[in-house]
């Protein structure tokens, strides 16, 4: 199990002294462990299933890619160089993102399953499409290729 892997990444890393890897390591444990609170106080066990470890991982990954954005559009490379270290180490613990044909591809067969729809039901075919690709690609991705698909790549869909 990754959560397994992640406590014993933990581990070596703190034996081998490498502060920035028991950084990343315990502020993800500590993300685990606060889904882990989150889902007993909804009545559900405590444990997480790889994909809760994985969706959690991906949380905090987006947490990055975010401050990465907000520290470049304030001039803070410093800041932001530490965002994209913590970035690609927590990558490692990610499954491989789907390539954009492979995207595509998948895109198509949700367009080919839904002839006639048109862009003004985006939302429904979005969903469509992450039903099949969730954790698999970024929504931003899924959601800029079905635009282009759809034939109104500039269309604003909030």
């Amino acid at each position: 199990m990754l959560q397994e892997k992640i406590s014993a990444d933990l581990k070596g890393a703190m034996k081998a002294g490498k502060s920035f890897d028991v950084g990343v390591l315990r502020m993800l444990v500590s993300a685990l462990n606060n889904k882990r609170i989150e889902k007993r106080g909804k009545g559900f066990a405590d444990t997480l299933s790889n994909e809760e470890v994985i969706e959690v991982v991906r949380k905090e990954a987006k947490k990055r890619k975010e401050a990465i954005e907000a520290y470049l559009a304030g001039q803070r490379e410093d800041l932001m160089a530490q965002e994209q270290r913590e970035l690609v180490f927590l990558q490692q613990y990610l499954p491989a993102a789907l390539s954009s044909a492979e995207v595509e591809r998948v895109i198509d067969s949700v367009l080919a399953a839904n002839p006639g729809v048109t862009h003004k039901e985006f939302g429904k075919l979005m969903g469509e499409a992450m039903k099949h690709l969730r954790g698999k690609a970024d929504a931003s991705t899924i959601s800029e290729i079905l635009k282009k698909k759809l034939g109104n790549p500039s269309m604003s869909l909030g």
